[in-house]
């Protein structure tokens, strides 16, 4: 047998290539119930709602169940309201919008309760003084690695930064035009975060790294306050190209 002959050969035994998965190929997430602790602040519940107006199922949490239930029927859309370790044991998928400064205590007591669930962390850690906002540098690196290093038994992604929550809460406004930066360490969970985002009507899902990658995503939100103060507007990203 020659060498050409033996090449053929072994081409002919190795599997074939399986195709490159396309990136919008995302999953079916309609059945899955999403938990927002913070869900009576504005990100939270204008989250909750668009979400909810979707079709998703949701519940909000705080940590007060009465707080919780009181911002469940100012949504509606059959949103539902508990107490944030209710909120967690209840939902598939929970995301954070907690202040900064309340973040890690929150998440260091439902620890038990976010173990197993994709956590998604939408906190922005600021500063503000007379020149405006400005980024915050935890020792974790972003808030989102806080969120992992505090929750060793949850699968940690980070998402929805940059939305207006004026624009959110907004019944008048029908489609909301932005791109979510979507970080994680597992395709499947970011794929899951995606399609939680182009749910709501105007809004697409963009992988955008690894969690180490998010401080500069969470940081870009001091630099959108300061362009919605110059142009009084309610600033989004838009992805080009892709």
């Amino acid at each position: 047998m020659t060498s050409t002959d033996s090449a053929d050969s072994a081409a002919q035994k190795a599997p074939a290539k399986a195709p490159a998965k396309d990136p919008w190929d995302l999953p079916d997430v309609s059945g899955l119930v999403v938990g927002v602790l913070g869900g009576t602040g504005p990100q939270g519940k204008g989250l909750a709602y668009r979400l909810a107006k979707a079709g998703q199922k949701v519940v909000v949490g705080s940590r007060a169940a009465e707080r919780a239930e009181a911002a469940a029927e100012e949504i509606g859309y059959g949103v539902e309201g508990a107490d944030n370790a209710e909120t967690a044991r209840r939902s598939d998928v929970v995301i954070v919008a907690v202040p900064w400064d309340g973040h890690a205590k929150t998440l260091e007591s439902l620890r038990a309760e976010l173990a197993g669930k994709l956590v998604v962390d939408c906190v922005n850690p600021l500063g503000f003084d007379k020149k405006g906002a400005y980024a915050l540098k935890p020792e974790e690196g972003s808030a989102a690695e806080q969120a992992a290093a505090l929750l060793p038994d949850s699968r940690v992604a980070a998402a929805f930064h940059h939305l207006s929550a004026v624009l959110l809460q907004d019944p008048e406004v029908d489609e909301i035009d932005t791109d979510v930066m979507v970080l994680g360490e597992a395709r499947a969970d970011v794929e899951i975060v995606q399609a939680l985002a182009g749910r709501i009507a105007g809004m697409r899902g963009v992988f955008a790294g690894r969690l180490r990658n998010a401080h500069q995503v969470e940081s870009l939100v001091a630099n959108l306050i300061s362009v919605n103060r110059r142009y009084k507007a309610h600033a989004g990203l838009r992805v080009t190209d892709v």
